[in-house]
């Protein structure tokens, strides 16, 4: 009902998007159509609710016992969500809250508040219970209060790390889903499609302004391809056009404010300072900052080492395959990563060496199937979000047992009939 409701007020929720937010109109219709699907999803994923029968036999203690499990809401979910997608990701968290049965207050970004208020009336409309969702938008003290509450069972948050580090210390022993962002590698190798693989990487470095969780930040070239994929990149990047967002002829919308792009300009002059060199953008004006494509970037620069979430894409060459997999591996933030080759043997054997949450094989960073078991390592998350694995995360087994005591002693059971015994 509610994915019926949202296609019908697409429009609205489109504009709504694309004014609050960093969304060009076309990113902004997209979100509200993904959107869409996680609804559907949640609404299959009540599969996930069925519990199973315990098998008692197998231990000493299940003897003249037989028993099952049920599945039973955790409780009440706190479900703290970002700007950058504010929409669906406000319903990767409602929607298997409210499929496991929980209670949930959503604590949407104040920076696109309204995207997420919007959501919540629509699932009222639905038919979603009013004791069972609520909202809370801003306030002094608002997040610390709502992670410290007792009534609260389980927090799922998508931000920041300095955010989620916090929210980890202050939350205590409640059952914890983060999901705070990645440094992203992509990893070229010399038998790919130089031309295909360049188009990927350009748009998946800069949609949404690079302020993606699952943007291309870093990308590893074989010598062999080093040039040609940097002159394809840069071409692409170029080519990009940066403007308002509800100009449908825009590529790249501001960043959420002008202080991210204060940021990333400060951190794309620390890398020239470094030696780094600039083939396309590097420029800030406003909110703006122009699509960026650096080459001789050193690792410890923070467009390197840390999430840039803005439009800066850093080109590198490599020589071996062990190199370029220990350069993507060398981060905090182990999200997703990408490779490009026509060989699955070493697709597969670099998939397996990666410390990613997912590999994408001729496919950049910049891909999140909705139903997939979502989240990373390290510093990129704790548990996993993606419907079903979302709902299973929102939910707790109950065991009930019950002991047969003499009447095992009196009866059989055999292929499910009892047999009167002497």
């Amino acid at each position: 009902m509610a994915a019926r409701l949202l296609g019908e007020q697409s429009v609205r929720f489109t504009r709504i998007i694309a004014s609050e937010s960093s969304k060009t109109i076309i990113e902004a219709e997209r979100e509200v159509r993904r959107c869409a699907e996680t609804l559907r999803l949640s609404a299959a994923a009540s599969e996930e609710l069925a519990g199973e029968t315990l098998g008692s036999e197998d231990s000493m203690a299940g003897a003249g016992k037989i028993g099952w499990y049920s599945r039973k809401p955790v409780g009440i979910v706190a479900a703290i969500t970002p700007f950058n997608d504010p929409l669906n990701l406000v319903a990767h968290k409602l929607g298997p809250a409210l499929i496991g049965g929980n209670g949930v207050v959503l604590k949407p970004s104040t920076r696109t508040p309204l995207t997420g208020l919007a959501l919540v009336q629509l699932l009222l409309e639905a038919g979603v219970p009013s004791g069972r969702i609520a909202a809370i938008v801003s306030g002094p003290g608002v997040s610390e209060a709502l992670v410290t509450d007792p009534r609260v069972d389980l927090i799922s948050f998508t931000g920041g790390p300095q955010t989620a580090e916090r929210i980890a210390a202050a939350a205590g022993a409640k059952k914890i889903i983060s999901e705070p962002g990645g440094n992203n590698a992509t990893i070229v190798f010399a038998d790919a499609d130089a031309e295909a693989t360049a188009k990927a990487i350009v748009a998946a470095a800069f949609g949404v302004a690079g302020q993606n969780c699952l943007s291309v930040q870093r990308v590893y070239a074989h010598t062999s391809l080093f040039e040609e994929v940097l002159e394809h990149v840069t071409a692409g990047t170029r080519a990009l056009r940066t403007g308002p967002k509800l100009d449908r002829g825009t590529d790249v919308g501001p960043l959420i404010s002008e202080a991210e792009a204060w940021r990333v300009e400060e951190w794309v002059e620390e890398a020239k300072a470094a030696g780094a060199t600039v083939h396309a953008g590097g420029t800030r004006r406003n909110a703006y900052y122009e699509p960026t494509v650096l080459t001789d970037v050193p690792s410890e620069c923070r467009v390197i080492r840390d999430e840039v979430f803005g439009p800066v894409v850093s080109i590198l060459p490599f020589i071996e395959v062990r190199d370029a997999v220990f350069a993507a591996n060398n981060t905090e933030f182990d999200l997703q990563a990408g490779v490009f080759t026509q060989s699955i043997d070493l697709a597969m054997a670099v998939a397996e060496k990666l410390h990613v949450g997912a590999v994408m094989i001729n496919e950049t960073s910049d891909v999140r199937i909705d139903s997939m078991p979502f989240g990373g390592f390290n510093k990129s998350g704790v548990g996993r979000e993606g419907v079903r694995h979302a709902v299973r995360e929102m939910i707790e087994p109950k065991n009930t047992i019950i002991n047969l005591g003499e009447s095992k002693a009196r009866w059989q059971v055999l292929g499910g009939r009892p047999e009167r015994t002497a």
